[in-house]
């Protein structure tokens, strides 16, 4: 049983740990032939990485990732892609006072129930830090999907920090990588600023909703039941490191609407079929439909915080912690590219089962 993999084609596997030596991911069934070296891959890695702004984790990793094997000269062999991070600025000392206490909202107590033993030092799997071997993957994924279908793009930005959202009508593509938070709204990122500096002062956290759009996909991809796109991308989102909810298009807000308003109506457009909206987030029967696919997940509260919070000792008395070190004070700034890469991944390996299954059987709409 691996449960530190996902993916049915395009494989990947994360290994390593926040306080470790170093982390990464072994990739496996990336076609051969794609353009990649680690200048491509490090562009990724340099969105996510910490310390980059007041408003992150100052923890300085450099993030550099190597490639150790199934790159030949610039191009992939078809064999495991082995994607490596070193760890270079590692304060376990910061987590000593922790080592018999159970942080409030982290994974320290379950892994304990589970395991039997825990990595206190910034909680060692269950650790943020883990989504960089995801971003470096994502990378390889990003390049695939370049060579096999020209035009495609996967964005990802914050549209909530806390209670305060972003304003649909004033979303400006440019705007995204001009501000810290990945928001297309430029006046919700100068309000969240003002917002996110009380938090951080104050010791507090604050969580986040981040959307990622796929333009450029083509229909077709996805199965119905088990197989669904959307299945996938919802469980892709999920792992990611305090996710706790996952919405594909109109999401929960569904609930609300009427069938006459919730159903894309369907024209013919000179290049096939057209839809007068996209409350399905670009999935039907979890088959993509050629739209774009939106998706949306929710980011809790960074649990790390200078706050004082009651909780128990591995002895099972009851006490009170202060989470030191250096922590996010809205982790959901950090998980956009995080969110990318999954998207990446996803539709990669979806692309792959649909022409393994499929390949040019798929039905065409219009005249003949």
């Amino acid at each position: 049983m691996s449960i530190n993999s996902f993916g049915h084609l395009f494989r990947v596997t994360t290994w390593g740990e926040s306080h470790g030596p170093a982390l990464g991911a072994t990739v496996d069934g990336c076609p051969p032939g794609i353009a990649i070296d680690e200048a491509q891959l490090q562009h990724w890695m340099d969105r996510r990485k910490p310390g980059q702004n007041r408003y992150t984790t100052q923890r300085q990793e450099a993030d550099a990732v190597r490639i150790l094997s199934g790159v030949f000269d610039g191009r992939t062999t078809g064999t495991p892609v082995q994607l490596m991070i070193e760890n270079t600025d590692q304060r376990s000392k910061d987590y000593s006072e922790i080592a018999q206490k159970f942080r409030p909202g982290h994974a320290d107590i379950t892994y304990f129930q589970k395991y039997g033993l825990r990595d206190y030092r910034g909680g060692g799997r269950s650790s943020a830090r883990e989504t960089a071997a995801r971003v470096a993957a994502g990378g390889l994924a990003r390049a695939a999907l370049a060579a096999l279908i020209p035009g495609i793009e996967v964005r990802g930005y914050m549209v909530q920090m806390g209670p305060h959202r972003a304003d649909p009508a004033r979303f400006d593509d440019a705007q995204i990588e001009q501000n810290p938070f990945w928001c297309p709204d430029p006046q919700a990122a100068e309000d969240w600023a003002t917002y996110l500096d009380g938090l951080r002062k104050s010791g507090e956290s604050v969580g986040a909703v981040i959307e990622v759009v796929a333009r450029g996909v083509p229909a077709g991809l996805g199965a119905p039941v088990y197989g669904k796109l959307d299945t996938d991308l919802a469980a892709a989102m999920m792992s990611i490191n305090a996710v706790k909810g996952v919405e594909i298009g109109e999401g929960m807000n569904a609930a609300a609407l009427k069938g006459s308003e919730n159903a894309d109506e369907i024209f013919m457009g000179p290049d096939g079929p057209v839809y007068s909206s996209n409350h399905s987030g670009g999935i039907l029967g979890g088959i993509s439909t050629g739209q774009e696919v939106v998706v949306r997940f929710a980011v809790k509260p960074t649990s790390s915080i200078l706050t004082p919070r009651r909780t128990i000792t591995l002895t099972g008395e009851e006490t009170e912690i202060v989470t030191k070190g250096r922590h996010d004070p809205c982790v959901g700034i950090r998980a956009v590219p995080v969110g990318e890469a999954m998207m990446a991944c996803v539709l990669l390996d979806h692309l792959l089962l649909h022409r393994g299954q499929v390949g040019d059987a798929g039905g065409r709409i219009g005249p003949a």
